[in-house]
């Protein structure tokens, strides 16, 4: 090959692997800087769209207990901090926010033991051969529509609890004031979060489970050399290995049930402008609030009904982001602290 061809090779070569590089750089850039962009757009559309509501109600919208459209058809307007709204319009939603952390706090709670303890039996206790058709009916509980989670709920599960489970709860743990009283129909705040546990389970188990296989063979190999049963092993070596990870899969549960919508539409009762008694009273949350209520918000003329959702909305994206992100904090510095030897604690 003549030398000044294979110069030109070689230079169009290392100009193609600049293209190439550039093209590289230039995708991975926007594909990087894409999310910011769209959770930044979705913050600003919710700030303008509930910008009226929010000047309007002010810190009622975070302590205020009544939540109404007022008067729609009639009547002179209210105006308060210079914003119109139809008369006696009041968009309080403290209690919307306290049934929305109600309802995913306890769902939470009752989800990380049974996600734990499900892929500990998938990946320490049954054979391998039944570790594929276990580990697949968890993951198509993942992709259930929420709202056959919620039908079921509130032909099946609701009824049945109130009839069986929640008598006999109220009756040994009637100490507790917020276990005390009337357990209603099975349309309420801990029906809600059951059904809500269900729906996180699958996700906390599927990635707790790629953790549990990800721990070395050889450190529970020799734990259990040494003499340690198998509870020992679990705490002293295992969960020392996932526990930044199971906390990470929490926070996405979480972020899960904080924004259920129809699931807890159906079995919530969709209480308004009322804090739960106790853990079987109707409660309401954000999300399955605004879907309730978008319908005849569509018809206020102002425009002060629209706005008003859209503030609640940002709220519950605010309180979303606050939680991922604390829970983020504490993963980090969980992580940076010593990590525990093998054996501490014994």
């Amino acid at each position: 090959m003549p030398p000044s061809l294979h110069k030109v090779r070689t230079t169009r070569r290392r100009t193609d692997e600049a293209t190439g590089d550039r093209v590289l750089r230039l995708t991975s850039l926007v594909t990087a800087t894409l999310p910011f962009a769209i959770l930044a757009a979705i913050v600003l559309v919710m700030i303008v769209s509930g910008s009226r509501a929010l000047i309007y109600s002010g810190t009622n919208l975070l302590t205020g207990r009544i939540f109404t459209f007022g008067h729609l058809y009639g009547g002179s307007p209210t105006v308060h901090n210079g914003i119109a709204a139809p008369r006696d319009a009041s968009y309080g939603g403290a209690t919307l926010i306290v049934g929305t952390l109600l309802t995913s706090a306890i769902a939470l709670a009752l989800a990380i033991p049974v996600a734990l303890g499900a892929a500990l039996l998938v990946t320490e206790r049954l054979p391998h051969r039944l570790e594929g058709p276990v580990s697949l009916i968890g993951d198509l509980l993942a992709g259930i529509p929420s709202v056959v989670y919620g039908l079921w709920g509130v032909t099946i599960l609701g009824p049945l609890a109130s009839r069986s489970f929640y008598p006999w709860l109220a009756h040994w743990l009637g100490f507790i004031p917020f276990f005390r009283g009337p357990v209603g129909a099975g349309q309420g705040l801990l029906t809600a979060s059951l059904v809500l546990a269900v729906m996180v389970v699958p996700i906390i188990a599927s990635t707790t489970r790629e953790l549990l296989r990800r721990v070395p063979i050889l450190h529970k190999e020799g734990g259990l050399a040494l003499g340690m049963t198998r509870l020992e092993v679990v705490r002293a070596i295992i969960w020392p290995f996932v526990r930044n990870g199971v906390l990470g899969a929490s926070l996405l549960g979480w972020a899960r049930a904080l924004g259920e919508t129809m699931a807890v539409l159906l079995i919530s009762g969709n209480a308004l402008n009322v804090f739960p008694g106790n853990i079987y009273d109707p409660v309401g949350t954000i999300a399955a609030t605004i879907a309730a209520l978008l319908d005849g918000a569509l018809t206020d003329g102002t425009g002060m009904a629209v706005s008003a959702l859209g503030a609640l909305g940002l709220v519950l994206l605010l309180i979303t982001l606050a939680t991922n992100l604390g829970g983020r904090l504490i993963v980090r510095r969980v992580a940076a602290g010593a990590a525990l030897p093998v054996g501490r604690g014994f």
